[in-house]
């Protein structure tokens, strides 16, 4: 999941990303060349619980970290490069420390739903509207094996639902309209991009207002 205007992650290539200097463009690109695409089964597929929370796991961790730094993520999921492993990294926010979550669960979701924009590393050039709890209470472990709890709302909730998403074999394309999920296949077979309807999002904001 990558950083977008309003509240959540895109990977489309916007003013922010193009006036970016030339360095971090080439470690941008080298790693979302790391990151699993739409279309590879693997994404689709549910990941298996991590058992050792041993210096391996921490490796990957540290390397999750730094794909989804360089490729200016706040979140990202083992899927996400291969590994069917229940692990996840996510920063939600600029001034937040990156954290590490094994075998994460979802204990609780509001009733309060919200409507956001949302984008995916693994999909490039496409940005849905997805509906989802506006607060979430999820566990889970850190990388050392310490028991994690973590009350979430806002955009921190909308990344670990992302990214949990992602370990369930879910994707946005799942959690959009159909008119959205079918503008955005077009785009995915004919290599263009996709961003919602104006007419869309103001409905969407309408409707969370009534």
């Amino acid at each position: 999941m990558t950083d977008h205007a309003d509240t959540e992650v895109e990977q489309a290539e916007t003013e922010e990303t193009q006036a970016l200097d030339p360095e971090l463009l080439e470690r941008r690109d080298a790693a979302l060349a790391q990151v699993v695409k739409y279309g590879d089964p693997v994404l689709r597929s549910r990941a298996s619980p991590v058992e050792s929370f041993d210096e391996t796991l921490r490796g990957e961790v540290e390397r999750m970290v730094a794909i989804m730094h360089d490729g200016l993520g706040v979140g990202l999921a083992a899927t996400q490069l291969g590994m069917l492993r229940r692990l996840l990294v996510f920063q939600a926010g600029m001034d937040a420390e990156p954290r590490a979550l094994v075998n994460p669960e979802i204990q609780w979701a509001s009733q309060e739903l919200a409507v956001a924009e949302e984008g995916c590393l693994s999909i490039p050039r496409v940005s849905l509207d997805v509906e989802r709890p506006l607060h979430v209470r999820v566990t889970g472990r850190d990388e050392r094996g310490e028991a994690v709890l973590i009350e979430a709302s806002g955009l921190e909730a909308r990344v670990l639902q992302h990214e949990i998403d992602h370990l369930d074999g879910a994707l946005i394309l799942d959690r959009t309209t159909r008119e959205q999920r079918k503008g955005a296949l077009r785009a995915l077979r004919e290599g263009g991009s996709y961003t919602p309807p104006v007419e869309e999002e103001e409905d969407a904001a309408a409707a969370a207002e009534a």
